[in-house]
């Protein structure tokens, strides 16, 4: 069997296109020293300022183009909390950590909680993203929950901390949650 040029080219298409599509992320997201702020301190949203251009030429807005942006910046997010704090069976919030009845599930539960409500920001008014509204909206209540029940405070109680293991659960799994809620967004899902 003769090994062919074209065998190492194929090979690369992958890696090329994702670091083609960071790219873009970044792009899209305003990431960098002057991006754009929504006087929050994070980026200003792509999908709003996606709609914020179409408004200005008089455009309609392109269904698959803002499902593409609000990815892209809901992506950002993601990326970030998982690097920070790890996703599902590497988060603290998993229910095979230790880390679980901590301020450590504490923090990735907020974060996660500020990536779903981005997410229902986003897509507010639009259609096509039920699957990633679901998503978001559960993650929101179960990231409340686990505040609620003080469940980054180690309960002692059993009920308390057996009180704690669905909204951890489902925290840990946010992250992956909310990207296939993003993907599906780009079918219109």
């Amino acid at each position: 069997m003769t090994e062919t040029r074209r065998g190492p080219i194929r090979a690369a298409v992958p890696l090329i296109a994702a670091a083609a599509l960071a790219a873009l992320a970044v792009l899209v997201t305003g990431c960098g020293a002057d991006a754009d702020r929504d006087g929050d301190g994070r980026p200003e949203s792509a999908g709003r300022a996606a709609l914020a251009a179409d408004a200005g030429t008089g455009a309609t807005p392109d269904k698959a183009r803002i499902a593409e942006n609000v990815k892209s910046a809901l992506e950002v997010r993601i990326s970030t909390g998982e690097g920070r704090f790890g996703s599902g069976t590497h988060s603290p919030c998993a229910s095979s950590s230790p880390k679980m009845f901590t301020e450590e599930c504490g923090e990735a539960a907020d974060y996660t909680r500020e990536a779903a409500r981005f997410a229902l920001d986003e897509i507010d008014g639009r259609s096509g993203f039920a699957t990633l509204g679901t998503t978001a909206r559960k993650l929101d209540k179960a990231a409340a929950t686990y505040r609620d029940l003080g469940c980054a405070k180690n309960p002692a109680a059993a009920d308390a901390r057996k009180a704690c293991l669905d909204p951890a659960a489902v925290v840990a799994q946010g992250f992956s949650d909310l990207r296939d809620g993003a993907n599906l967004g780009l079918a219109g899902k």
